[in-house]
């Protein structure tokens, strides 16, 4: 017996509503043909790089340290109650770090419309050849925010003009951020299970959203 789908053909969705949904981020993923799988990424290891990996004449190492120290000195000082706080405190001072070392452009809250069920703004989206998409988890939700992510890269697959085979994105709560992966050719989206803390996972994060970026995975 075929199954039922879980979205009403006569409704209109954003990608908020993806969020929202109760149903299993499998079952939200298949109205796309889409598989999940949870599995563990493999990133090279942070010290195996070097500063002319990404931009020559940046102390990359003493940055990402700086940026360390940044957010342990400011966060006894600061409540992170709101999505507001988290966004303005966590999140965003990596992504403009991002920007520095590679000088790509930055969308924030970047509108997309590819059909009924797939429109609504990506938080963050960084282009370059290799695309890097970063949501927020609002209410703090990574698994919710996961899915929603998920769909968002099932739509940046049919928004943009490129011809990478992976597509990959970010959902943070601010202080938590997990990787995900769409392999467009299978239709296959990949769920990494390790969790990067901010800030104590900091320079892991980075060293893995650069090598996103730089295309070294």
């Amino acid at each position: 017996m075929p199954r039922s789908s879980i979205l009403d053909p006569n409704k209109s969705y954003t990608f908020r509503s993806y969020f929202e949904m109760s149903h299993e981020p499998d079952e939200i993923l298949a109205e796309f043909d889409c598989a999940l799988e949870r599995t563990t990424f493999r990133f090279p290891d942070f010290e195996s790089r070097t500063v002319d990996s990404y931009k020559s004449g940046m102390d990359f190492y003493n940055s990402v340290a700086s940026l360390k120290a940044d957010m342990e000195r400011r966060l006894p000082f600061v409540s992170l109650t709101s999505d507001a706080a988290r966004r303005e405190i966590l999140i965003a001072p990596i992504m403009l770090s991002l920007i520095d070392y590679t000088q790509a452009q930055l969308r924030i809250e970047y509108y997309v419309n590819v059909s009924d069920r797939l429109k609504g703004s990506l938080d963050y989206y960084i282009k370059t050849p290799k695309d890097l998409l970063v949501i927020e988890a609002k209410n703090a939700d990574l698994e919710r925010g996961f899915t929603q992510m998920a769909v968002e890269l099932i739509a940046l697959d049919q928004w943009i003009d490129s011809a990478e085979p992976v597509l990959y994105g970010a959902v943070s709560t601010g202080d938590v951020w997990q990787f995900g992966r769409f392999f467009r050719a299978e239709r296959r989206i990949e769920q990494d299970l390790t969790l990067y803390r901010v800030p104590a996972d900091i320079k892991e994060l980075f060293q893995a959203l650069m090598d996103i970026l730089t295309g070294q995975v």
